[in-house]
């Protein structure tokens, strides 16, 4: 009997996925452990693996269109087993139930209680006809399928857009006028007599959408990563009180210490040490006598981590994602320069695990390769606080009554003043500029 394949909920925040591709064709045989379908979460892409071995018999979705969690996408079986178009029907009422949050009985959901995008995205169609529909702006919610199970076909939606044209009235000049600016007339409100369309709505009409050309030069769905990024900014910045400390910190003893170890850290496992990792590891060394900020506001408790796991921000596309390195206080340079460089690449390359992201207990948004000196950022919640990095350029600076080129950068601490008061946040900042400035306290 054929064996359902579910949307899996990849993170505890993961409500839907988005079916990037399949990895193997409908017919194809497949074998437990093997990766079967690209999913991007709210944060990652993930390859899903198959958890039976078997024959692909059917996929319920298509690249890009967005499951709810739990959902059935797929069938996987015996070879010539056939999956009953039931099967199918109950597939959408249960994805409906999904949606609509309503009740799990699915005699109780009915397709005409859908509305708007959901209601869209669960008509059966094939992929040409979607196309087609979305070239010509029209909704599949009107248009009569007449493939099996009423399956909208392409023709189907070709023939309605003759018919939109065919029946709507419209002056001959009218007429030519939308045929030679390929325009639907159907979709053109008519001033002349009984609605009849002339050629000044049509000319009128054809204004308007130049118009919103003008403005609208592509759109993009808000949703899956940027959303999620955009949920978790407006809730971090409206719930946390955010209360950001700046300080500017003479780094050339740190430069001048990467100098040194680059090329020993380099020999020993091929990755070269950059600024960030020695902040990472200043900032967990740091935070080792500051526990006060290693901890986490949630239902009401302040939870007190034991261990110090540092994120830091990697900017990929269209977001970011934040790997944890864990027990960062723990490690040397030379360890955290190995984790941080695998882990940016594995994130650039949207191969991050979901375990490679949990646990952070802060987190580290480095700004510094850019023209930028300081910066407020908001803190990754539930985390108390997040550090701000900027550039390093070299400044005149006053030393011991002489005026000298230093290496300049300037952090910024933001933290919760809910459960973070400003003076052990100013200890702590304090602290981590003493530890930068004189960084070869991290090697002792």
């Amino acid at each position: 009997m054929a064996t359902k394949v579910v949307m899996p909920k990849l993170g505890a925040t993961m409500e839907q996925g988005t079916i990037v591709n399949w990895l193997v064709k409908v017919g194809e045989k497949v074998e437990y452990g093997e990766p079967l379908v690209e999913v991007l979460t709210d944060k990652v892409n993930i390859e899903v693996e198959a958890e039976m071995d078997g024959v692909l018999l059917k996929t319920c979705f298509e690249a890009e269109e967005v499951v709810q969690v739990h959902d059935v996408i797929a069938y996987i079986g015996e070879e010539g087993e056939v999956i009953e178009d039931t099967e199918d029907e109950t597939l959408q009422q249960a994805s409906a139930s999904s949606n609509s949050g309503a009740q799990e009985t699915t005699k109780e959901i009915i397709p005409e209680k859908l509305t708007g995008t959901e209601s869209q995205a669960k008509i059966r169609r094939t992929p040409a006809a979607r196309k087609l529909a979305k070239e010509n702006n029209l909704s599949l919610e009107i248009v009569q399928g007449t493939g099996p199970k009423g399956r909208i076909q392409k023709a189907d939606v070709e023939e309605h857009l003759r018919y939109s044209i065919q029946k709507t009235k419209a002056t001959p000049l009218a007429k030519k006028i939308a045929h030679s600016n390929h325009l639907d007339l159907g979709q053109i409100q008519g001033s002349g007599v009984n609605g009849k369309v002339v050629r000044d709505d049509v000319l009128k009409h054809s204004k308007a959408e130049m118009d919103a050309s003008v403005h609208a030069v592509k759109k993009t769905s808000f949703t899956g990563m940027r959303k999620v990024i955009a949920d978790r900014m407006v809730q971090s910045a409206y719930t946390a009180p955010h209360v950001t400390l700046t300080s500017e910190i003479d780094m050339t003893n740190c430069v001048n210490m990467r100098k040194e170890l680059l090329p020993i850290i380099e020999k020993q496992n091929g990755y070269r040490l950059s600024f960030n990792e020695v902040i990472v590891k200043a900032v967990a060394h740091t935070l080792q006598n500051h526990l006060s900020l290693n901890v986490s506001l949630q239902n009401d408790e302040i939870i007190h981590y034991s261990t110090i796991n540092i994120g830091f921000a990697v900017a990929v596309p269209n977001g970011l994602v934040v790997p944890v390195v864990k027990n960062a206080n723990q490690k040397g340079l030379a360890a955290i320069t190995e984790e941080c460089k695998t882990l940016g690449s594995l994130a650039r390359e949207g191969k991050l695990l979901p375990d490679h992201m949990k646990d952070g207990t802060f987190t580290i948004s480095n700004l510094g390769m850019y023209a930028v000196d300081a910066f407020t950022p908001i803190i990754n919640q539930p985390e108390a606080a997040i550090l701000g990095v900027g550039r390093i350029q070299e400044k005149p600076v006053g030393v011991n009554g002489e005026i000298k080129l230093r290496s300049m950068m300037t952090l910024s601490l933001s933290f919760d003043h809910r459960i973070v008061d400003g003076a052990p946040a100013a200890e702590f900042l304090t602290d981590l500029k003493n530890v930068l400035e004189n960084p070869y306290k991290l090697i002792i």
